[in-house]
Parts: structure tokens; C-alpha cells; sequence
């Protein structure tokens, strides 16, 4: 199983960012040791891009540069896309 790369787009003092952040790596923790996950974070007040295109929705989390979620992160949704074979 290839490495899926997570990454979770948030700030600093986000609350949301940082219960995203918990239930990441619980579920990280939670996966076998053949799935293996790259974790990146990105703060948008460090690249106007990001601030630009996300500061309304953070946190974010893109697994492979692709959003799998906004706001609110669900464990098992999470744990599922990161499971899933790559096409």
C-alpha cells in the first residue's frame, strides 16, 4: 500500500485545528502498520495561497493534495480514505 499523504491546513489558536489534529493522529495511531501515512501541516497565515483559498473553511485536510474534509473531522470517514487501496 503506497504512503497517502495527509495534510491539514489550519492556523495557530484554531480550536477546531486543533481537535482536527487530535482525531488525526488518534487515527493514525489506529491504522495497520502496512498503511502508512505522511503527515504535513500547513498554516495559511504562512503562505497567502493557502489564506486566500481556505481561510473560511479551516481546518482543512487534503489526503494526496485533495480535500477529504473541512470544519470537522470524522474519525471513521478518515480512517476509510485512508485505508482505500490508490487508484
Amino acid at each position: 500500500m503506497p504512503t497517502k499523504r495527509l495534510t491539514l491546513i489550519g492556523k495557530p489558536g484554531c480550536h477546531l485545528c486543533d481537535d482536527a489534529r487530535e482525531t488525526i493522529n488518534a487515527v493514525i495511531a489506529e491504522l495497520p502498520a502496512e498503511c502508512s501515512v505522511e503527515l504535513i501541516e500547513q498554516s495559511i497565515l504562512d503562505d497567502e495561497a493557502l489564506h486566500a483559498q481556505y481561510w473560511d473553511e479551516i481546518p482543512v485536510v487534503l489526503i494526496n493534495d485533495r480535500v477529504h474534509t473541512i470544519w470537522r473531522v470524522e474519525p471513521q470517514r478518515l480512517s476509510a480514505a485512508l485505508l482505500e487501496e490508490t487508484e
